[in-house]
């Protein structure tokens, strides 16, 4: 990689960022396509301030992770319509100083599913209440999912549950759903802080597919107890790749390398491992 004056810039803004890997998938997507680009990690809290920042910088293309989802919304130029109907942004583009936020983990789950199973008709459990439950409900919804909300938080678990016109339950009552499909949407288990998990095993049912959005490490503790009771797991990183491809296309006009993308996080998880 040649950086230079002429070199454009990308990034993640979040808190903490500790964790993440989209500037391996990034950076190696960028490689992969000859782009004179580079993308990098901008760990803070203050949302507004990175904006101002990627206005004042000429920065291309961002990233948005917790816990700025939902929060960057107001102070964006322009929101895609199906970022503003779910109400969370993960994208944002730079066009001439004009940022207009997207979503793209919607379709980025969807699609690490769809690997697995058709969800039309069946029922999905969502633990979690941040800007990734929301985007992968919605999408779910809007595919025929009968989706179920559940969160240690009753007041924000209640409020998504309502917007999106769903069933709320406790944490502690959520193993009486018969689910088809569940998803763990919230940031516990997620490195350093690996040993963690937010549910007992008795949360699993045989034959049910499980998915972690949590990536690093790919093998959460929630994903191995579900492994143990007899589930199909699906990790955190293929909807990682799908909503970074997503993010590629909308940030360069060109179909991203799925396979260096994917090949550059398998070697990061090596490393890291």
């Amino acid at each position: 990689m040649h950086i230079d004056q002429k070199t454009a810039l990308y990034g993640v803004v979040g808190y903490p960022l500790a964790h993440t890997l989209s500037p391996v998938m990034h950076n190696a997507a960028f490689l992969e396509t000859h782009m004179n680009a580079v993308y990098l990690a901008f760990e803070s809290q203050d949302i507004d301030g990175c904006l101002k920042g990627m206005k004042g910088l000429g920065i291309r293309g961002m990233s948005v992770t917790v816990p700025h989802k939902s929060e960057v919304i107001p102070l964006l130029d322009q929101v895609d319509d199906l970022a503003l109907s779910i109400g969370a942004v993960n994208t944002i583009v730079n066009r001439g100083g004009v940022l207009k936020g997207y979503n793209t983990d919607a379709m980025g789950a969807l699609k690490a599913i769809q690997e697995e199973t058709d969800p039309a008709g069946k029922t999905c459990l969502i633990i979690g209440a941040g800007g990734a439950a929301r985007a992968i409900a919605f999408i779910l919804k809007k595919h025929g999912t009968n989706v179920n909300i559940t969160n240690r938080s009753l007041t924000r678990g209640r409020a998504l549950a309502t917007a999106l016109k769903c069933p709320f339950i406790p944490l502690e009552e959520a193993g009486t759903i018969k689910a088809d499909i569940l998803i763990h949407a919230t940031s516990v288990g997620m490195y350093p802080f690996h040993e963690r998990c937010i549910v007992t095993p008795d949360m699993f049912q045989r034959g049910m597919i499980v998915m972690d959005i949590v990536y690093n490490p790919v093998q959460t503790r929630f994903l191995t107890l579900a492994a143990e009771r007899g589930c199909k797991t699906i990790d955190g990183l293929g909807m990682l790749v799908y909503q970074g491809v997503e993010q590629f296309r909308l940030w360069t006009g060109l179909d991203a390398p799925f396979d260096a993308m994917t090949n550059a996080l398998a070697d990061a998880m090596r490393r890291f491992g």
